[in-house]
């Protein structure tokens, strides 16, 4: 890394994950990991670009964080749309809030602006993520000392799914593709609705029981 560009990993402190620079233009992109970078870091790599005469790349990357916001309304939307175009008075139970499976850090999560256009939409929203404490959840969504009677967070994915008119899978967990399916189906309100937004769930089993279910990008 003896190059301006092979100094970027350097100069924000990314991790090893978030970059994978060397100082030749026509492998900056294929060098690079995409699904582990974060928004904040996509920004930086913008800002980092543009100070290193890479105009190309910086379009690049800003036309990334603008698909990923796209995804993020989209999906929303889609959610809305399926209910019936109304989540207003509505349970949704969001499964999973963490960035990525076996974490903590929350930080980008696509939970956070997901739960927030829901209860922009008057949706009751009831969140499960096995390492997330609550009050993590609470803050990230609403912001620090705010509370709302439309978000609650349950301590398992069943007791959030307890009379859910859908079910919304927005972190890996591999608990969720072991849950009792069938037990759930029972618990929900018909129809009953799934969202996997991770495309890790067993969707025609999913419809064989009953539920109408939608994966991302399916």
């Amino acid at each position: 890394m003896n190059t301006p560009a092979g100094t970027l990993y350097f100069s924000l402190g990314f991790s090893p994950s978030a970059l994978a620079f060397t100082g030749s233009h026509s492998s900056v992109i294929s060098r690079m990991e995409f699904p582990k970078l974060k928004e904040f870091e996509q920004v930086n790599l913008v800002y980092l670009c543009e100070h290193y005469d890479l105009p190309e790349v910086a379009a690049y990357w800003e036309s990334v964080i603008d698909l990923n916001d796209w995804q993020k309304q989209r999906f929303a939307k889609k959610i809305v749309e399926a209910l019936f175009n109304s989540v207003a008075e509505k349970r949704i139970a969001v499964l999973g809030f963490a960035f990525k499976k076996d974490t903590n850090d929350t930080r980008e999560s696509p939970a956070i602006s997901l739960v927030r256009d829901l209860l922009a939409e008057k949706a009751h929203v009831v969140i499960y993520d096995p390492q997330v404490p609550e009050g993590q959840i609470i803050r990230e969504v609403l912001g620090p000392g705010s509370t709302s009677e439309r978000l609650t967070v349950a301590p398992s994915a069943m007791q959030a799914a307890d009379n859910a008119h859908a079910l919304v899978v927005v972190t890996e967990w591999d608990e969720f593709r072991t849950l009792d399916f069938e037990k759930l189906y029972a618990m929900m309100p018909k129809p009953a609705f799934i969202f996997d937004g991770r495309n890790i769930l067993p969707l025609q089993k999913l419809r064989d029981l009953g539920f109408r279910v939608q994966g991302i990008g399916k």
